[in-house]
């Protein structure tokens, strides 16, 4: 169920790696609750991209029409973390691994869950970080991470994540 890609993937038969990680974004947002002081302050429910966005225009046609708690889906691309404010899912491109010490402190108090490839990106303080594991790809959870923003993970996505760690290393 969660690993099932929206109507505009089931139509096609070969989805490319990034498709696949958007259909990813818009089924997280399904399986974890925020706090309600952020589930009300806004009706759209804020995926975004910060960096280089890898996905193109797919990523809107795979999100196109879709929402989440009744709240319709908007795709943002950002070019600061400062700009996260009205994001519920954050994309961190690998083009920001430099900055993402820097880019984690700024959302440290934001309710904000954090997505990326970067390498060693759970351990670094991020929430879920895309793998690939024989052509497939797969995700990994730091749950502490999520828990410090008050989000709460639901069984079903920590059942189907390659790993789930509850530690955090400091540091790059």
């Amino acid at each position: 169920m969660l690993v099932g890609a929206s109507s505009a993937n089931a139509q096609q038969s070969n989805p490319t790696e990034y498709e696949v990680k958007a259909a990813y974004l818009y089924n997280f947002g399904r399986f974890v609750e925020w706090p309600a002081r952020v589930t009300t302050a806004s009706d759209v429910f804020g995926i975004c991209v910060l960096g280089e966005d890898p996905f193109g225009t797919s990523f809107d046609a795979t999100i196109a029409g879709e929402s989440i708690n009744g709240k319709r889906v908007v795709i943002k691309r950002i070019t600061k973390p400062q700009d996260a404010g009205s994001c519920r899912i954050l994309f961190i491109s690998s083009s920001e691994e430099s900055r993402l010490k820097e880019i984690l402190a700024t959302l440290d108090n934001a309710s904000v869950l954090t997505v990326s490839d970067i390498s060693q990106f759970t351990r670094r303080g991020g929430m879920i970080r895309f793998v690939t594991e024989a052509n497939r790809v797969r995700f990994e959870v730091n749950l502490t991470n999520a828990e410090h923003a008050a989000l709460t993970l639901s069984s079903q996505l920590l059942k189907v994540a390659v790993s789930v760690r509850r530690s955090s290393q400091a540091g790059d």
